[in-house]
């Protein structure tokens, strides 16, 4: 897969994910508000983007080819300098 077709697959995944669930940065405000309750301290939506990229990691370890998670990695680190601002 060629460049452009990944980062244009992101986008297309990140458009159908609004599409489903809402705008992304509210729902990574609503994943970091539970992760704070469960673990006792604040978690930030940019810890939470970090900490999914982390997951996607691991899945790539498993099969470095998988597509799906590769993808997600590149949609997680665009979201970054939307919870940022």
């Amino acid at each position: 897969m060629t460049r452009p077709a990944i980062l244009d697959q992101a986008a297309h995944v990140l458009e159908a994910r609004a599409g489903t669930y809402g705008p992304a940065t509210t729902s990574l405000r609503a994943i970091a508000a539970r992760w704070s309750l469960t673990l006792g301290r604040s978690v930030t939506p940019a810890e939470v983007v970090l900490c999914m990229i982390d997951l996607k990691m691991v899945r790539l370890t498993h099969d470095p080819a998988h597509r799906d998670s590769l993808v997600d990695v590149i949609g997680y680190a665009s979201l970054m300098p939307e919870v940022q601002r």
